[in-house]
């Protein structure tokens, strides 16, 4: 027991909240020397009224509910004095018993009522008016809950909390121990939140050997999980090899055979089709090559091609109120001719003109048309822009969380005669491949983005590799409209990609500015003093709304992380309201947060901004306003959500804001690249400030993406547009439709 902490045990008298979820429990315990029951919170896996409670922790005073025990550790043991157990049969906590029934038990039995229930349930018959279903339906719920108490102890003895015990067994069911005991290492594969490390531990305390085959096939499988959240889909085996053995140490002698037993069961696949083999996780081996295949048979299937006279485009200019440049003009050509076609180009170069325009093309041929995105944000743009419904990539697939796919697929494709993606550059391979299999042969396919905007968050450079494949029409928009060239914004951007040190704005009505500091003390304090006051008065902003403060990193004193802490306290300090703790983080009314996934039932998007309006810590839930629509979140929700008074500039990938802060210094060097602060120059609108030293701006623009992505679409599009085979169809991985 830790200094300081001390250990109480008691019987659980009400169970005030409980979340089967994260074990998060409010409870009301009788303690032998307390005159009334006293609180206690914490995490258990399982617990009822009646039950034995031991907990370590501390006794603290919360200002709204007064004196509390705060455990760290809490054990609940099923009860042993008769009316302990009426009590706990009768809390509702096990079907088809309630406080009538277990008291008609508990007569008949008394203090060997559990006992009973766990060896001759046949016994309940004699209690009048049970019936023989009910009967088995007592049964079935006590083995559940006896099941899921086992699992709760027998992780707790190796070291994971009640939280991970409701999610595994959730996962699991009634075979959860049997599982991990036979192989405890596919918690790592299994389980949201547990990786290698923590299932290795699992594994060493249940006597698993270091040079056990399954732990060796679990640490490659690890490293290539790891790789793809870097962004690679495969990954060349030899680095595979040393760098699993650095980072898990599992020797290279016990690797090379487990390798070996993967690409015979098939869950890794070796590709020979470069220069060296690479090693792939088998969906995402299968994902790169169908999605070349197809991409290359929707290529290659005959669709009508539209003749653009000079008076159709006049009269789609005339229709739209736009005039388009000649590079829109070719671009605009490109669709009317072929099935797939890639649009890209930087801002103020009219993407959005010419996606216009293309919506208007689509009319006059009676097209039908889907416009989708791969965030909620980029969608709504998309459809503001357009005039037409625009939606999320998962939201077009008809995802299903029930079954966690897509509904959308080969077998049932989607209707529509041309699909145009915005925003490609943040679309990873998994999710395109999803879509493209769904689009039906003979439609046409538009990519639109920024190929020098930062890759995917996922696996996979897809928009970079459609264009470096040389197989797919692409149409590049390089020249800045008059309008545009006038923002310093805009210049700022452009100057990056020609590797030059972006010009801060002349006189204090532009709109790109350096306001430089050394320390991050005054880096904070600027940033501060700018989201605060500067930037509200002078342009008329909202400081919490309009201004989204950015950075290159999580951590370090001006990552995401420590500017949260330190903004929040400015805009939304302590004000005597309900607060809620949770993931490391202290909840409260104001804050401003940022969805980071997708949640169809609440109609939530990944990117989507909301302020919290109130807080009910009785059942520990928040409530989130999303532009004028508030959307509840039970405790157990709240990994979806995070603070968003200052975010990482790979989270801002595909939203807009009307004034941007960008926190650059050196101390951020592993991340000061071009295409990094390029992206976040971009989110800005009508403001734009770094805040920072000169000399990380400078690194930043002298440095081109440091880490190359080991992918091979371009390769497979290059490859597979010249086999006939796959133009015919023959090795289609989706077959007709």
């Amino acid at each position: 027991m830790e200094l300081g902490q001390e250990q109480i045990d008691g019987m659980v008298d009400r169970v005030t909240f409980h979340n089967p979820a994260n074990g998060y429990a409010v409870l009301r315990v009788i303690l032998p020397r307390e005159k009334e029951p006293v609180v206690v919170v914490g995490v258990a896996g399982t617990v009822c009224p009646g039950e034995k409670l031991r907990a370590r922790g501390t006794w603290t005073v919360d200002p709204r509910h007064g004196r509390q025990f705060k455990a760290d550790h809490i054990t609940c043991l099923p009860p042993t004095s008769a009316q302990a157990i009426e009590r706990f049969l009768g809390s509702g906590m096990i079907k088809g018993l309630g406080p009538g029934f277990a008291k008609r038990i508990v007569d008949a039995f008394g203090d060997k009522t559990l006992e009973i229930l766990d060896q001759s349930p046949s016994h309940l018959r004699q209690i009048k008016g049970l019936s023989k279903d009910r009967i088995g339906l007592i049964r079935d719920s006590w083995i559940q809950m006896k099941t899921v108490r086992e699992l709760v102890v027998f992780l707790q003895e190796h070291g994971l909390g009640p939280a991970r015990a409701m999610r595994i067994h959730k996962t699991y069911g009634e075979d959860a121990l049997r599982l991990i005991r036979d192989n405890p290492y596919r918690l790592a594969t299994d389980i949201q939140g547990i990786g290698f490390l923590t299932a290795d531990s699992v594994a060493r305390s249940l006597g698993i050997p270091e040079d056990s085959p399954l732990r060796a096939r679990a640490a490659l499988r690890h490293t290539l999980l790891e790789l793809t959240g870097e962004g690679h889909t495969g990954f060349p085996e030899e680095q595979l090899i040393g760098q699993t053995s650095g980072t898990t140490q599992v020797p290279e002698v016990t690797l090379i055979p487990a390798l070996k037993e993967c690409l015979l069961d098939g869950s890794l696949i070796r590709d020979t089709t470069g220069h060296e083999p690479w090693i792939y996780l088998k969906e995402l081996h299968t994902a790169e090559e169908d999605l070349a295949k197809r991409l290359v048979r929707l290529q290659a299937q005959p669709v009508r091609k539209v003749e653009l006279s000079d008076l159709a485009l006049a009269e789609i200019e005339g229709r739209t109120g736009l005039s388009l440049a000649s590079g829109q003009m070719i671009a605009l050509k490109l669709v009317a001719e072929n099935p797939v076609v890639v649009i890209t180009g930087g801002p103020g170069v009219g993407k959005t003109t010419l996606v216009r325009a293309i919506v208007e093309l689509s009319r006059r041929m009676g097209w039908r048309v889907v416009l989708g995105a791969p965030t909620g944000r980029a969608s709504r743009r998309l459809s503001e822009a357009t005039g037409l419904p625009a939606k999320t990539l998962h939201r077009i697939l008809e995802f299903d969380p029930a079954i966690g796919t897509f509904r959308k697929n080969h077998t049932d494709p989607l209707n529509g005669d041309l699909f145009l993606i915005d925003e490609t550059s943040m679309v990873d391979l998994p999710l395109m491949d999803a879509m493209i299999k769904s689009v039906p042969l003979g439609a046409r396919v538009v990519f639109v983005g920024d190929v020098d905007q930062l890759p995917s968050v996922g696996p996979g450079s897809v928009l970079s590799d459609l264009i470096e494949s040389r197989v797919l029409p692409v149409g590049r928009l390089t020249e800045i409209f008059r309008q545009a060239r006038e923002s310093r914004i805009v210049q700022a951007a452009h100057s990056l990609l020609e590797g030059m040190l972006p010009e801060t704005s002349p006189t204090a009505d532009g709109d790109f500015f350096l306001v430089e500091a050394q320390t991050s003390e005054e880096i904070q304090a600027r940033i501060i003093a700018l989201a605060t006051d500067r930037i509200p008065k002078k342009f008329g902003l909202n400081p919490v709304r309009d201004i989204q403060v950015l950075t290159p990193m999580n951590k370090n004193d001006l990552g995401s992380k420590a500017l949260n802490v330190a903004l929040r306290d400015v805009f939304n300090p302590p004000n005597g309201q309900d607060e809620l703790e949770r993931l490391g983080w202290v909840w409260r009314v104001g804050d401003k947060i940022i969805q980071t996934e997708n949640n169809y039932q609440k109609n939530v998007f990944n990117g989507d901004l909301g302020i919290i309006v109130s807080i009910d810590t009785k059942d520990a839930q928040i409530s989130v306003e999303f532009e004028g629509r508030v959307v509840e979140y039970e405790a157990s929700e709240l990994d979806e959500l995070s603070p968003a008074w200052a975010m990482t500039v790979h989270k801002s990938q595909g939203s807009e804001y009307p004034a941007v802060l960008i926190v650059l210094h050196t101390q951020h060097f592993p991340m000061l690249q071009r295409n990094l602060v390029y992206t976040a120059i971009t989110r800005g609108k009508k403001l734009v400030v770094v805040v920072g030293n000169r000399r990380a701006l400078m690194l930043a623009t002298e440095r081109m993406q440091s880490r190359q992505r080991y992918t091979a679409l371009a390769r497979r599009i290059k490859s597979y547009s010249s086999d006939r085979e796959v133009l015919t169809g023959v090795k289609d991985p989706y077959g007709d439709n």
